[in-house]
């Protein structure tokens, strides 16, 4: 183990790496999945449309396929982009479909007549959907957003094949540089499991207040 002790530092800094990403893909997937969800319930006909082919066109794709096409697509577009930043465009369009399922399915479980209710209050859209349709959607929403999340980062790892310096790709520098990698490849092994199990603890929590909120 002195190998992950002599390069602890830099194994952090990927670390450090692998959490922004992996909060930014989170963030924007869901702010892409909230909204795409919504669409494909409530949107004009051509918008839902729209929202069904990339939301089944990206859900069928490999997410190494979709990085590799931001990744290199882009630039062949004359648009400037670098790894980190392909990488928060790919893995959020990925999370942003699966997310818009996700928040379709759990709007979809919450009786009509709460919506109905809603307008009988005066309500209009957004603050019904706000106010009254997600809070009861969450307990089912919740379960399978966690698991989007925890799958989101332990994709992050994916992101060494376009050279971004997270905690993949610091083990795999250190690993060819000492040539020892075992104990640093079991090392950020048990990183992403620390890492994705505090995030299923996080859900759990989030579950039981909304359900104690749900309950009163």
């Amino acid at each position: 183990m002195q190998v992950v002790i002599d390069n602890f530092g830099l194994l952090m800094r990927g670390l450090a790496v692998t959490l922004q990403l992996s909060a930014l893909i989170i963030l924007f997937g869901t702010f892409i999945g909230l909204f795409g969800g919504i669409g494909l319930l409530y949107g004009p006909v051509w918008l839902r449309a729209i929202l069904r082919a990339y939301v089944d066109i990206i859900r069928g794709t490999p997410l190494l396929v979709v990085i590799f096409l931001i990744f290199y697509g882009l630039p062949a577009l004359n648009v400037e982009i670098d790894g980190f930043q392909a990488a928060v465009v790919a893995f959020s369009l990925f999370a942003g479909a699966h997310i818009s399922e996700i928040i379709r399915g759990g709007i979809s479980s919450v009786p009509r007549a709460q919506t109905d209710a809603a307008k009988a209050l005066g309500l209009t859209f957004w603050p019904s959907i706000t106010w009254v349709i997600l809070p009861q959607a969450l307990p089912v929403l919740l379960p399978p957003w966690v698991n989007t999340a925890v799958e989101m980062v332990k994709g992050s790892s994916l992101v060494v094949l376009v050279s971004v310096s997270d905690l993949m790709f610091a083990t795999v520098k250190v690993a060819e540089r000492t040539g020892n990698p075992m104990p640093l490849y079991l090392t950020a092994a048990g990183i992403y499991v620390l890492v994705n199990f505090s995030i299923s603890r996080f859900g759990v929590w989030l579950e039981r207040r909304t359900s104690r909120g749900m309950a009163a």
